[in-house]
């Protein structure tokens, strides 16, 4: 992973003796809330609903052990115990006192760690595919690039007060696990027909309000013109975007309302000017920045273990997480583990500091010192031995992070709701709960195969709603919270939007609804097909009509 040089560090520590001067001058009264306001945002601090909030960067998820015991430290000293892993791949610490977190954010800065760009109008943390540099299926790891789009985006002058938030995502293989379909910019590393491997480029993309998928703006792009172009895009939005309007304000309006050919010419007349400048990117500085993701010295006689084979046909627990919780990895002999954080009686995304310590023991013990943070709000440890999985297991199980539901309708993104946040319209966490419960049967789960359920308290979609298999909106109704269902939303590479299943139910009913959705699936099905599967084939109205005939 990458290593702060002295400049690096210089500039995280600055930022925070800046930040604890304004804090204190906040406190003396000698700021008032709006000037502190833009200045406690550029520094990932919110006011939710009952305590401030601080959302702390981890760069494209990736995060060493050591670092993970100090959010632990953070979260037993500092807040209530816990801390929340959000669909951005960051953490969130939601009961810090205002006055400490100047102290919060120097003890960040010890283990290479900041909170600058977590919020406010400007680039918001890069992600990308949690297996990256791991998994078969890669053309190239994306994290090199990742880190190069970081450097040049953190503190980036002119894109300190764009029209609103910009988020990047980066994949490097044909199966999209960064959802980059719906950001602002989305890379696809891929090869043209001269073999040269460069980057498809989309734009536009988003949720929210409005949400878009994003549009192809180039179909290859040259790997030395990435900062370039991109910078080009930033410019054209930062210029053309809105600022009346906040909710109107996004790059995939402004490209809407222009489309996207007319954009395009844009960008590529503002591109033809700075191409050639300091932004091309050389060999030397790519190579330097890949040397920080070179591949670990793996076991060699790894692949010749035997013991796993065993392990799976003795321990029937075993063996189903071994099925839904490991993901096939490129060397012989080694697995990545991804760590639940959907436990039935816990919000999705939350870990507590002791978990946060159990996760950094397995990956210094297991995984080079090394996990990642998933945008599904999960754990990786990437780099697991076959020979080690069972130990792995036993250790998340006796810590309540290994229930085998990654990928089932259990494994739900879910943001926090009426419950903490000052934006959301209604609470998400017992709905969570009452889904939680009504589908407790791991047998059934299985049987239904691959579902992803998303769930957002408000139109804000900070829980992807819209691109969930199904969808779950919370609505405020005359005080009231009722909840508005989706079907057939997609956020891998056949991205799609859901469409609304009806009207919107009461709380008490969600999870009989999904009963309903559910039966209408099983009786529509053919053979191993998916709940998305079906309903493309079948058709939305077509499956609504059958939801409402085995509703009735």
């Amino acid at each position: 992973m990458y290593i702060y040089n002295e400049v690096d560090q210089k500039i995280v520590d600055e930022r925070v003796e800046q930040f604890r001067d304004q804090t204190r001058r906040f406190l003396a009264g000698e700021l008032s809330d709006d000037q502190f306001l833009a200045l406690r945002l550029m520094n990932g601090l919110y006011i939710q609903r009952h305590a401030p909030m601080l959302r702390v960067a981890i760069p494209y998820g990736l995060i060493s052990s050591v670092q993970l015991r100090k959010l632990a430290h953070i979260a037993r000293t500092y807040d209530k115990g816990y801390g929340h892993f959000t669909t951005r791949t960051n953490i969130q610490f939601n009961w810090p006192k205002l006055e400490e977190v100047p102290d919060i954010l120097a003890e960040l800065a010890q283990v290479q760690m900041h909170a600058i760009q977590t919020s406010g109008n400007c680039i918001r943390n890069t992600t990308t595919d949690p297996f990256a540099g791991v998994t078969p299926d890669e053309l190239e790891d994306p994290r090199p690039w990742c880190e190069i789009i970081r450097q040049w985006s953190t503190l980036h002058p002119e894109f300190a007060y764009l029209p609103r938030k910009f988020k990047i995502a980066v994949t490097g293989s044909p199966r999209d696990r960064a959802a980059s379909q719906v950001h602002d910019i989305g890379l696809h590393l891929v090869k043209n027909d001269a073999g040269e491997v460069g980057f498809e480029v989309l734009v536009g993309g988003g949720l929210g309000r409005t949400p878009i998928i994003g549009k192809q703006i180039r179909p290859f792009l040259a790997k030395q013109d990435l900062l370039s172009y991109l910078e080009a895009i930033l410019r054209v939005y930062n210029l053309k975007g809105r600022r009346d309007n906040k909710y109107k304000a996004r790059i995939k309006i402004l490209v809407e309302a222009m489309g996207i050919d007319a954009f395009r010419e844009e960008v590529e007349a503002e591109w033809d000017t700075i191409r050639s400048s300091e932004l091309a990117l050389t060999d030397a500085e790519v190579a330097r920045v890949k040397g920080f993701f070179q591949p670990f010295e793996y076991d060699a006689s790894a692949a010749a273990d035997t013991t796993l084979q065993g392990q799976l046909e003795s321990d029937e627990a075993f063996r189903v997480w071994y099925e839904r919780n490991t993901h096939e990895h490129k060397v012989a002999g080694y697995r990545s583990v991804v760590v639940s954080l959907k436990p039935q009686l816990a919000p999705a995304g939350d870990i507590t500091d002791l978990q946060l310590e159990v996760v950094a023991d397995l990956a210094e013990q297991y995984s080079f010192g090394e996990a990642r943070s998933t945008h599904e709000q999960n754990l990786v440890l990437a780099d697991v031995k076959n020979a080690d999985l069972y130990a792995v297991w036993q250790k998340l199980a006796e810590h309540n992070m290994a229930r085998p539901n990654i990928g089932t309708l259990t494994d739900m993104i879910v943001c926090p709701g009426f419950d903490f946040c000052a934006l959301a319209n209604a609470k998400t966490l017992n709905i969570a709960e009452q889904i939680n419960q009504a589908f407790d049967d791991m047998d059934y789960l299985y049987d239904l195969g691959d579902i992803r359920l998303n769930m957002s308290g408000c139109i804000n979609a900070c829980g992807h709603h819209h691109v969930g298999n199904i969808g779950i909106l919370g609505v405020d109704k005359k005080g009231e919270d009722w909840y508005q269902i989706t079907i057939g939303g997609s956020d891998r590479e056949d991205a799609s939007l859901g469409k609304v299943l009806g009207k919107s139910v009461a709380a008490d009913d969600v999870a009989d609804t999904l009963k309903k959705i559910l039966e209408a699936y099983v009786e529509q099905r053919t053979d191993e097909e998916s709940f998305l599967e079906c309903v493309r084939r079948v058709g939305v109205d077509p499956f609504k009509e059958k939801v409402y005939a085995v509703a009735h």
